[in-house]
C-alpha cells in the first residue's frame, strides 16, 4: 500500500500521534526516503495484549506506507524494567521465563507486521548488543552522558521518590539508559531514524535522540501515541482485570471477539481506526449508521469481525461468529467447544463431576444441586416442576431425567440455566 499523503496525517487521521519530536524534520524525511522505525515491547508477560495493539498496529500503517519496521523484543531490558507508569517495583525474570515470554511475542507480531526479510522488516533482541557490553565500559561510553539531575527529573522516577517509601532501585533507574542506547545502536548498525511507542515513553525516547546525536552526530526522530482506555475507564494493559490478551490460548477467539462487540458506542469509532484496516471513508458510514440505529450494533460487529481476523485469522472469525451464534440465539447449544462456553459464562458457578456417571445416566436433579443451581433435591425438583429450568438452552420439564453423554454441550460441559440470567456449569471430568 503506497500513498501521497505524508505518513504522519495518515497516523494523526487514525488517532495514533499524541506527541512528535520534530514533526517538520520528520514530514521531510517520509518524503524523501524509506524510514528505518523501531517500536520496543515488554516481555515482562508471555502475551502481549490489546494495549501492545495500538503500536503493532501503527508499525503496520507505516510498514504499508513503504517504511521499514524493526521491532525489539527487550531481551536485555527486560531483565531490568521500565519503571514508567508503575509505582512499584517489577519482578524480575528468570532465563527460562524471559525466553518463552520472548517466543509468543515474535509470534504475535508477525500477525500485523511482515518479517519475512530484513529488507521488509525485523524482529530483534535487544539483549544481541545490550548483553556483550561490560558494566565499565557502558558507564564510560553511555552513562556520562546522562545527568543524573536530568534522570530524577523524569515524571516516573519523581513519582517513585516522592511517593514509595522503596524509593527506586538502581536497577530500574539505569533503564532509560539501556533504552537509550538501543536508538543509538540501531542508527548505527540499521539505520534507524525514527522510534515510536506510547506516550509514557517520551522522557525514554527523547533520551534516546539525544544520546544518538552525541555517539553517533546523528539526527533522530520520535512520535508517541496516546495510552488507549476504554471511555468507562478501564485499562487495557496486562496488569488489568480482566486483560485482553494477543494468545488464543489466553483470551481465546470467541472471548476476543466478544470483547470488541460488547464496547459501547463511545469507544467502536476510534476502535476501527486504531485496530482495523477499514477505510476512513468506510468508518465514517459506520458511524453514520450508529447514530441513526445505535441498537444494531453494526459497528461494533464490524470492528469485532476486522479485529478478530488480524490475529486470528478467517478461522478465528468463523469459530467466533458460530459460537456467539449459538450462544446469543433460541437453539440448543452444541457442538460448542468448551474453552468458549467456559469463557461465555466465566461468572458461573460451576462444579466438576466423575465423567463416568455419565455412562449410566446421573439425575438432573444431582447435577443441579452439585453446581448450586439448588440447595436440595426437593428444591431442584420445584424448579423444574415450575418450567425454569433449562438444559444447553432447551427447558426441562421432567425432574426424574437422567443425563447421557449425548447431553453435554461441549466435550466435557453441559449448561443449566435457571430463571432467567442464572447460568451454571457442570464439567465432567
Amino acid at each position: 500500500m503506497t500513498t501521497d499523503r505524508n505518513p504522519i496525517d495518515v497516523l494523526r487521521a487514525r488517532g495514533f500521534v499524541q506527541d512528535v519530536t520534530d514533526e517538520d524534520g520528520l514530514r521531510e524525511l517520509f518524503a524523501t526516503e524509506q524510514v528505518t522505525y523501531y517500536v520496543g515491547f515488554d516481555p515482562t508477560a508471555p502475551s502481549l495484549h490489546v494495549g501492545n495493539l495500538v503500536g503493532m498496529m501503527a508499525m503496520s500503517w507505516l510498514q504499508r506506507l513503504g517504511h521499514r519496521p524493526i521491532a525489539i523484543a527487550g531481551g536485555a531490558t527486560g531483565r531490568i524494567g521500565d519503571p514508567s507508569g508503575r509505582d512499584e517495583e517489577r519482578q524480575l525474570l528468570d532465563e527460562e521465563q524471559l525466553q518463552r515470554n520472548l517466543s509468543g511475542i515474535r509470534a504475535q507480531l508477525s500477525h500485523v507486521i511482515d518479517l519475512s526479510s530484513p529488507e521488509r522488516g525485523l524482529l530483534l533482541d535487544n539483549h544481541e548488543w545490550l548483553g556483550v557490553i561490560s558494566f565499565l565500559d557502558f558507564l564510560r561510553d553511555v552513562g556520562k552522558h546522562f545527568s543524573v539531575n536530568a534522570m530524577i527529573s523524569r515524571e516516573s522516577v519523581k513519582k517513585r521518590l516522592e511517593e514509595r517509601e522503596q524509593g527506586i532501585s538502581f536497577t530500574e533507574f539505569s533503564y532509560q539508559l539501556l533504552q537509550a542506547y538501543d536508538f543509538a545502536h540501531l542508527f548505527e548498525a540499521e539505520g534507524c531514524r525514527l522510534q515510536g511507542g506510547g506516550s509514557d515513553q517520551w522522557g525514554n525516547i527523547v533520551a534516546g535522540i539525544d544520546l544518538t546525536r552525541r555517539l553517533q552526530g546523528g539526527e533522530a526522530f520520535g512520535l508517541v501515541w496516546p495510552l488507549v482506555e476504554r471511555s468507562d475507564g478501564r485499562k487495557m494493559g496486562k496488569s488489568a482485570e480482566g486483560a485482553v490478551w494477543l494468545d488464543p490460548e489466553r483470551t481465546s477467539p470467541y472471548a476476543y471477539y466478544q470483547w470488541f462487540l460488547n464496547l459501547p458506542d463511545a469507544d467502536v469509532i476510534r476502535f476501527l481506526k486504531l485496530f482495523t484496516y477499514l477505510e476512513l471513508e468506510e468508518i465514517a458510514e459506520l458511524e453514520s449508521q450508529l447514530e441513526r440505529d445505535p441498537a444494531g450494533r453494526l459497528a461494533q460487529r464490524r470492528l469485532a469481525e476486522e479485529a478478530t481476523r488480524i490475529m486470528h485469522g478467517d478461522d478465528g472469525v468463523a469459530a467466533a461468529r458460530q459460537a456467539t451464534d449459538a450462544l446469543f440465539g433460541t437453539d440448543r447449544f452444541a457442538g460448542i467447544d468448551d474453552r468458549v462456553l467456559a469463557d461465555a459464562f466465566d461468572a458461573a458457578p460451576s462444579a466438576d463431576l466423575d465423567r463416568a456417571a455419565l455412562v449410566d445416566g446421573i439425575g438432573l436433579l444431582e447435577v443441579m444441586t452439585a453446581v448450586g443451581a439448588a440447595r436440595s433435591n426437593g428444591e431442584a425438583r420445584r424448579l423444574v416442576d415450575q418450567g425454569g429450568v433449562r438444559l444447553n438452552n432447551v427447558p426441562v420439564d421432567d425432574p426424574t431425567r437422567t443425563l447421557g453423554p449425548d447431553d453435554l454441550a461441549g466435550e466435557s460441559t453441559l449448561v443449566l440455566r435457571v430463571g432467567k440470567k442464572r447460568y451454571f456449569l457442570a464439567r465432567f471430568r
